[in-house]
């Protein structure tokens, strides 16, 4: 696969950077990628539920603000700003917004759905 590279050629400026919807109340936002590795900052408002899904990419996550309750394997977890999970491969995970917050994810390898949805809304 061709390395790929985000719209600041290796830098990342938070307003010169669009926004995507993902679903109600939540929008993502390419930090940077390549074939290898990704980071997506998500958005969430009060209410918004990221369901319940797997994929084999491992996940690592941090809370940048406010409060989430998270679901891995089935067991929940309330996080705040400062706190963050990670998951493995194939493991069931999903998030509920509490308070409206941001989510800063890491995909190993990078996702090739959402390199597809970054292609196509180019």
């Amino acid at each position: 696969m061709e390395e790929q590279k985000n719209n600041s050629e290796g830098f990342f400026i938070s307003a010169e950077t669009p926004w995507e919807r993902v679903d109600e109340g939540i929008e993502r936002q390419f930090v940077g990628y390549d074939d290898r590795m990704m980071m997506v900052k998500v958005k969430f408002e009060k209410g918004a539920v990221g369901y319940i899904h797997h994929h084999y990419h491992s996940q690592a996550t941090y809370v940048a603000s406010g409060v989430f309750k998270i679901t891995i394997n089935g067991k929940n977890k309330t996080l705040r700003k400062g706190d963050g999970f990670f998951i493995p491969s194939d493991v069931p995970h999903g998030a509920e917004c509490l308070e409206a917050g941001m989510l800063i994810d890491v995909f190993s390898p990078a996702r090739e759905d959402f390199m597809e949805a970054i292609q196509k809304g180019k």
